[in-house]
């Protein structure tokens, strides 16, 4: 389990790592704010996010900073910074070796749930660079504008940040995360109040970059033990190479500073900003916060009281356990958990067993399994760690040691070792399998196809480079860039740009 202890020292608290005071009002929720600035937005709008963001600002300055003093000092810090992390996460690998446990994540449901609540901040990923486009002809912006548009992949859709994570949740039924805390989305709407407010908050935005893009401890962490589970670690991994202090968005982060502190004026009222801005980074959930408030047993609550609205009315009278109909069971929430208790004590749950040997798991996963696709495959995760799982209090079932799960990186490698000669022999027949319905898969695409043909036309007919940029632009927002017509105006952006 993450603590203070192991992260802070002796380096600085990696960005999202702890829950602070949000200093957010129900009228200015972040969850509203997040979800109202996903649309079209009005001036109503703006006009919230901007008090949002400045109440924000006014927690943030409550809190400790590392950065230092003087800007001379900045990348000397920022090599100093990484060289830590690097020897923190030495100092991990090696006491791993040495048999200690997961420092993170206790079960792969663990690590999922981890997945899932950091989904609001993850799915706007990059967000608060967006309003640096518009100063595409100023070299000043470039390191940001460059930022900004690999966080967008360049407009491949193998790289857009944003869709990979997409596809990771995906792959493992962790796409409803609508129902999490207003914690959970202070990170995102904070970055997409950045994103359409950059004139006003030019300085916030530099120092909100300058903190995100450090390297932290945590990502590190995170996709050894990913991996470890199976899951695919390659989005929090691409971050760690694009985000290095040699090359990376660490080093861009204090060039763009450099470059875009006044010469003339109140310089140090603009680092005051940028100091400000940095802070940010460490209001709301974040990943220490999020992988503490795991707890598996209010996780599966969590999921029955969900499916208990639609199943309270889908079981015969003849469903009865504990001398109660499950229907009657269903009808209340805080009756759950007496549920669980009693499906256990009449034989149908055997905790602290591999889920295969229960009855109620084969009731979901068996060759006739009566309540096949009830439970998505994060929901299902989380039920079986849960039987698997020894009650507090209870002596762990004997068992003979399971062998340790292939990594996800390891399993990768064995598919492919296996497909191999297949290919090698029978390529004509892999080929056909992918183009099996080649009729269908072009009228799927044909729409698309189209819109991407009147997309050139549109953006051929411009007057001036200038509005053919402006108009790019307008489809590379947070909520557009991932879709294909957001992605071939980041293509033609990147092209026209560089």
């Amino acid at each position: 389990m993450l603590t203070a202890s192991n992260t802070v020292s002796p380096i600085r608290r990696p960005a999202h790592l702890t829950v602070l005071p949000s200093a957010h009002s129900p009228d200015l929720s972040a969850r509203r704010i997040y979800q109202a600035l996903q649309h079209e937005v009005g001036d109503a709008d703006r006009a919230s996010a901007r008090a949002f963001l400045q109440r924000q600002l006014q927690a943030a300055r409550a809190l400790p900073i590392e950065l230092p003093d003087q800007l001379d000092s900045l990348s000397a810090w920022v090599q100093e910074r990484s060289a830590a992390v690097g020897l923190a996460y030495r100092a991990y690998l090696d006491v791993r070796q040495s048999g200690a446990p997961r420092r993170y994540f206790t079960n792969k449901a663990h690590a999922l749930y981890f997945l899932q609540a950091a989904a609001p901040t993850k799915l706007v990923d990059g967000a608060w660079l967006y309003g640096m486009l518009t100063r595409w002809d100023d070299p000043d912006f470039h390191p940001l504008i460059q930022t900004y548009l690999e966080e967008l992949g360049d407009g491949v859709a193998e790289k857009n940040h944003v869709l990979l994570y997409k596809k990771l949740l995906a792959s493992h039924g962790c796409d409803q995360w609508q129902h999490l805390d207003d914690d959970h989305f202070i990170q995102g709407a904070i970055q997409l109040g950045l994103a359409g407010d950059a004139a006003h908050f030019l300085p916030e935005i530099i120092g909100y970059n300058l903190g995100y893009e450090q390297l932290p401890l945590h990502l590190l962490i995170t996709a050894y033990e990913l991996n470890e589970l199976g899951i695919d670690p390659y989005y929090f991994t691409l971050h760690i190479t694009v985000d290095n202090a040699g090359s990376g968005h660490a080093q861009k982060a204090v060039q763009a500073l450099q470059q875009l502190m006044p010469r003339r004026g109140d310089s140090a009222d603009f680092y005051r900003r940028v100091r400000d801005g940095y802070r940010l980074n460490d209001l709301g959930a974040g990943t220490g916060s999020v992988i503490a408030e795991f707890d598996l047993e209010a996780e599966l609550l969590r999921i029955l009281a969900a499916k208990s609205v639609v199943g309270q009315n889908m079981h015969s009278d003849y469903c009865r356990v504990g001398g109660r109909s499950i229907n009657d069971w269903l009808s209340r929430p805080d009756q759950l958990g007496a549920m669980l208790a009693a499906l256990e004590q009449a034989g149908w749950i055997e905790r602290g067993k591999p889920a295969e040997q229960s009855r109620f798991w084969r009731l979901i996963q068996s060759e006739r399994a009566e309540m096949f696709g009830v439970f998505n495959s994060y929901e299902q995760q989380v039920l079986s760690d849960w039987i698997g799982s020894t009650p507090a209090g209870a002596t762990p079932v004997a068992a003979n040691e399971a062998p340790r799960a292939l990594s996800f990186r390891a399993r990768q490698r064995a598919l492919k070792a296996l497909a191999q000669p297949r290919q090698a022999t029978h390529g004509g027949a892999a080929r056909h399998l992918i183009r099996s319905h080649p009729a269908q898969d072009d009228a799927a695409a044909g729409g698309t196809a189209l819109a991407l043909r009147q997309l050139e036309s549109r953006v051929a007919a411009q007057g001036s480079k200038a509005e053919a940029m402006t108009l790019l632009i307008g489809l590379m927002s947070p909520a557009d860039h991932h879709h294909a017509a957001g992605l071939m105006a980041t293509r033609m952006y990147c092209q026209w740009w560089r």
